[in-house]
């Protein structure tokens, strides 16, 4: 069986590289059928609307005639075309969608899941010494703003969310019983995942790349693959016999050429499963 992992496509705001006829989902089609994938996971960040970010997904789906499982990253959260402001209702939403992980990991076979949620961000990652909880609750160093501030309203604190999205997975991992697991998260999970410290920004910043808290689930589950997103750049690591992977196409201004396809090509990862053991 072969998985293919994408993250941070961003087709709102990356769809003025396109041309002609040409869209994102189409492109990956393309490269679907290509490079015979029989499972896409998308590590969020779609777009910036929830609604778009679905339709997305179920074009996908309908176009390549495999499943594609999806969590949601923090811009899915966002509403800026439609107008939500009860991002609960957004995850409600997700969690409803059949492509959604959210609190319903998908079975591949006896021997292996795919279990995930988008995550969020509990600061563990940044300079911890020099800011306080407060200022990270504030989400704004100087001039600059973390732009969930503005479009996502969970109506609790970050850590709380980071938490309650971790209780979520450790739930779904236990459900699956002794299969190996494909973990996906948006948020990363590793600390070489983020900016490394001190750095007069991210010593601030790195509070909302990821979770500290989930570095526990590698210790106390057979997770095999760890597949992230959200941090705009394409990596892979492995340590203590796990796949760690970002495979992120970002924004065109972290692009390595114009071309939309090539850049797609270049984020995607694949991987094979080892055939089932009798």
């Amino acid at each position: 069986m072969k998985i293919g992992v994408l993250s941070d496509l961003h087709i709102d705001t990356n769809k003025k590289k396109l041309n002609g006829t040409e869209t994102f989902a189409n492109i990956i089609v393309k490269q679907i059928n290509h490079q015979n994938i029989d499972v896409l996971l998308i590590a969020g960040d779609i777009s910036s609307d929830y609604l778009v970010s679905q339709q997305f997904i179920d074009e996908v789906t309908d176009k390549s005639g495999i499943p594609i499982l999806f969590v949601p990253g923090n811009h899915d959260f966002w509403s800026l075309r439609n107008g939500e402001t009860d991002t609960k209702k957004i995850y409600r939403f997700f969690e409803n969608q059949p492509d959604s992980l959210l609190n319903k990991p998908y079975i591949l076979n006896d021997e292996w899941a795919v279990v995930g949620n988008g995550g969020w961000y509990d600061y563990g990652y940044a300079n911890q010494g020099k800011y306080t909880k407060s200022e990270f609750d504030d989400m704004k160093l100087r001039v600059g703003v973390w732009q969930d501030k503005r479009y996502v309203h969970w109506g609790e604190g970050n850590k709380q969310v980071a938490q309650w999205m971790l209780d979520k997975l450790e739930a779904d991992l236990q459900s699956v019983g002794n299969r190996k697991v494909i973990l996906m998260t948006h948020v990363v999970t590793h600390p070489k995942f983020v900016v490394s410290l001190p750095h007069k920004i991210y010593d601030y910043f790195n509070a909302f790349l990821g979770s500290s808290s989930y570095e526990k689930l590698y210790k106390n589950y057979p997770i095999v693959y760890s597949i992230m997103g959200h941090v705009h750049f394409r990596k892979t690591l492995v340590e203590d016999q796990v796949n760690y992977i970002c495979a992120c196409l970002g924004g065109s201004k972290h692009w390595l050429t114009k071309d939309p396809e090539a850049e797609v090509v270049n984020a995607l990862l694949t991987f094979q499963l080892p055939e089932r053991t009798k």
